[in-house]
């Protein structure tokens, strides 16, 4: 029998030109704390001064928070947490991509509880203290396309002295509001492009693969799988391709919700497990890198799911042998990844060694153990040392 529970509280404005109707949307407070990356793309572009104007004509009183890194640490965010607090700000908005909603998320939950995020945290080193206090509110300006944050409660954050990549979450740290406009995307460089598009990919296939799918996640993920065939390539060959980045955008959207509907896998995991010693390496790069050995893996053992994915990627099995019906998934992803560009991607060129695949492999059974457990076979740590070995070059 059928049984599941799903909640998604985000209102989430979706669609070209979008970000202009943050003017009329009623904030849920007085006094703003803006967050956004260290970087220059948000407020170059003016998207950040079109989020103020936004503020300004509903006469919202802010502060902006400017120091979030590409993969964000405790240290960050429980700074800016502290900052939000010592200034009394009742809600939070992240502009930005994803590790600055991420951060955006992380703010507004330690702005209102005592103590450090990882108190909270209920993997690693954590304590998995219960969270005492909801988190402010939270609006969400996203301008990348494919990790979802900003329609999940997850928040991945990095303790840089521990090594620990960890995504944490709770139910009040769902945005209450997202704007999704593609036209804050069309900045974001051809790579980028790609491996965020890829991001959104695994979270599909891994969230249809997953012991936790249901009816309502299996369909976000089919049309995530379908969008991002079908629109990818198009994205990084075309930035100003309005269309291809529209429903690029959409697939990004729809993973948070394959996040809220179901669960990423042990892939995540192992992703976090590179970038928690190489954070130089985009998490989207990371998953692309080890994607074709882990679903190399993962086929034989949920063959019918493989075979539909490799359908919606318009691979044909007809009059093959059914063993190697599932891994036409596997053959026809390498080749959006050589049409996105992506193909060749390698470990080694962000300087990681053949040395450090055991020392990986323990930190993702460490740190993301929870997401082993949606694996419907259990991997060992020989086999997820087995799995980096083959996707190592």
């Amino acid at each position: 029998m059928i049984s599941f529970d799903f909640s998604v509280p985000t209102k989430v404005l979706f669609g070209a030109g979008k970000l202009e109707s943050l003017r009329r949307e009623k904030m849920p407070g007085k006094f703003a704390l803006v967050v956004i990356s260290n970087g220059k793309t948000v407020k170059e572009r003016g998207y950040l001064d079109r989020v103020l104007a936004a503020l300004k004509t509903q006469g919202i009183d802010y502060l902006i928070w400017d120091a979030i890194s590409a993969n964000p640490g405790k240290d960050e965010v429980m700074a800016a947490a502290q900052y939000a607090r010592d200034n009394f700000c009742d809600f939070v908005i992240g502009v930005g991509g994803a590790s600055v909603i991420d951060s955006a998320k992380a703010v507004a939950l330690m702005a209102r509880n005592p103590g450090d995020l990882w108190d909270y945290v209920v993997t690693g080193s954590g304590k998995g203290l219960p969270v005492r206090n909801p988190a402010l509110p939270i609006i969400a300006v996203i301008t990348t396309a494919g990790t979802g944050s900003e329609t999940d409660q997850w928040m991945v954050i990095d303790h840089r002295e521990l090594n620990e990549i960890i995504g944490f979450g709770v139910p009040t740290t769902f945005p209450t509001l997202s704007v999704v406009d593609p036209e804050l995307t069309v900045s974001v460089p051809p790579f980028l492009t790609a491996v965020q598009g890829f991001d959104a990919f695994c979270h599909a296939a891994e969230g249809f693969i997953s012991k936790a799918a249901t009816p309502i996640s299996e369909a976000f993920s089919l049309q995530i799988l379908r969008l991002v065939s079908k629109f990818l390539p198009r994205a990084v060959q075309n930035g100003g391709d309005l269309e291809a980045r529209t429903n690029i955008a959409l697939a990004g959207m729809l993973s948070g919700l394959v996040q809220t509907t179901s669960s990423t896998t042990s892939l995540h995991s192992i992703a976090h497990g590179l970038t928690a010693y190489h954070p130089d390496l985009p998490h989207g790069a990371a998953l692309t890198i080890l994607s074709a050995a882990y679903f190399d893996f993962f086929a034989p053992y949920v063959p019918d799911r493989f075979i539909k994915m490799a359908h919606i990627l318009g691979a044909s099995t007809d009059n093959m042998d059914e063993a190697q019906k599932p891994f036409e998934f596997v053959k026809a992803m390498k080749i959006l990844q050589e049409n996105c560009g992506i193909a060749d991607l390698k470990m080694s060129d962000y300087g990681i060694t053949r040395d450090e695949m055991e020392k990986m492999a323990r930190n993702a059974h460490k740190t993301m153990s929870n997401l082993f457990a949606m694996d419907r076979y259990t991997l060992s740590l020989k086999e997820t040392v087995s799995i980096l070995e083959k996707s190592f070059r």
